[in-house]
């Protein structure tokens, strides 16, 4: 296979290349975070044929078998020695299995038993892959730690600054914005201005192991599970009751932490009208609240508090207008964010359905991630308030 120096082919793709650049690549060293996946695989590809001294390094998070019998982990780990094989790269395995269950999965689980539902992609980014996983990439003599995820940096104002993804459908940066501002100096990207296509292009061109396989979804590690099944391996759920709006019993759930807000199914509640949706959990006295119809007042309100800040610019104004979004797979929202000491308030300029408590809400200036936090708590509902949701409102149903 053919690696040496060839601007014409990463200028296909977006990449600039002079042989000045080429030269001065070869005296510093990359270390790519390879999953075993298509995006890492390519990230690998594309550093080595930039010149740099590339490094594969694989971790091991999650040491449990499938439901099947099989072990991903091991599977995805023979993945990533194919592919460093095929381009000559060097190619290591670490273990992170008991930090991450130390400083992600215990959280994960702490929250869960006590009502909410957190992200966890947004926890292990920030404790295991631009930490851990960072400071051993520099152990090894890593310049930079590169990795696939679908985001950009903007070093035009100098420091790097997070950038969304040109792939819009793949952008990532909503889940890396709790990574501290100062490990985008010693990061690469180098798939974030690729739409997904020519990634799988690229991995076919060059007879990639990973060039076909499938995407991985579901839980950071984990992968896609059953989730109440997989949840309940590790809490016990009580049983209790469901509730509507009024106060009427409409039958019995089993366990608050297996239901979030905005959620239509898996609850076994039919009748006559729309469909019901949880509005509301009380944790307390072990209720899940429901409601008629994707459009219910009690799923939307006009804010939010959000604690556990992390900013990726310097010195954010007191008061700015951004836009946000409560959920990965949302559209961004206009919406004026104030800081209020060790937390901040947002008013946004359209109501908002089912934002969660301890989930994430992430602010953007133009296409620049900025920063975001931990939802804290959430504004009176219109239910609450006995408004009625606006004609304009332009907020998406997106479960």
């Amino acid at each position: 296979m053919d690696l040496s120096f060839n601007p014409e082919l990463l200028s296909d793709y977006g990449i600039p290349l002079t042989r000045a650049q080429y030269d001065q690549n070869r005296l510093k060293t990359v270390v790519v975070g390879m999953s075993g996946g298509v995006d890492s695989s390519v990230v690998a590809l594309i550093v080595k044929l930039q010149g740099y001294r590339t490094i594969g390094l694989f971790m091991k998070n999650w040491d449990e078998i499938n439901p099947d019998g099989s072990c991903s982990a091991d599977a995805d780990y023979q993945d990533v020695i194919k592919v460093c094989e095929n381009l000559d790269v060097p190619y290591y395995s670490v273990n992170f299995v008991e930090e991450y269950r130390t400083a992600v999965f215990e959280e994960f689980l702490d929250d869960y038993r006590n009502g909410f539902t957190p992200n966890p992609d947004v926890l292990c980014n920030r404790e295991i892959k631009f930490k851990v996983f960072f400071e051993k990439a520099r152990l090894l003599g890593a310049d930079y730690l590169a990795t696939g995820h679908y985001c950009q940096l903007d070093t035009s104002e100098g420091g790097a600054r997070l950038k969304k993804a040109i792939d819009q459908n793949k952008d990532q940066t909503y889940f890396l914005y709790a990574v501290e501002k100062e490990v985008l100096n010693h990061v690469l990207f180098p798939i974030g201005h690729l739409p997904k296509p020519k990634v799988r292009e690229l991995a076919t061109k060059f007879n990639l192991a990973t060039s076909a396989k499938k995407d991985s979804t579901g839980i950071c590690f984990i992968g896609e599970r059953n989730f109440k099944n997989f949840l309940s391996q590790y809490i016990q759920g009580v049983k209790g009751n469901f509730v509507s709006t009024e106060g009427k019993v409409l039958g019995q759930h089993d366990g608050t932490c297996f239901y979030t807000l905005g959620q239509r199914k898996g609850m076994g509640i039919g009748g006559p009208g729309e469909a019901w949706f949880v509005v509301a959990k009380n944790h307390a006295s072990n209720e899940v609240i429901l409601a008629q119809g994707d459009d219910h007042t009690a799923l939307y309100a006009d804010g939010l508090t959000a604690t556990e800040l992390n900013w990726l610019i310097p010195n954010p104004p007191s008061t700015f207008r951004a836009k946000a979004k409560v959920r990965y797979r949302q559209t961004e929202q206009d919406c004026s964010v104030t800081l209020e000491g060790e937390r901040v308030k947002v008013i946004f300029d359209q109501p908002q359905r089912a934002m969660t408590p301890r989930q994430s809400v992430v602010f953007y200036v133009d296409e620049i991630c900025v920063g975001g936090g931990i939802i804290e708590e959430i504004s009176p509902t219109y239910f609450e308030l006995k408004k009625e949701i606006p004609r304009h409102s332009t907020v998406e149903q997106t479960i």
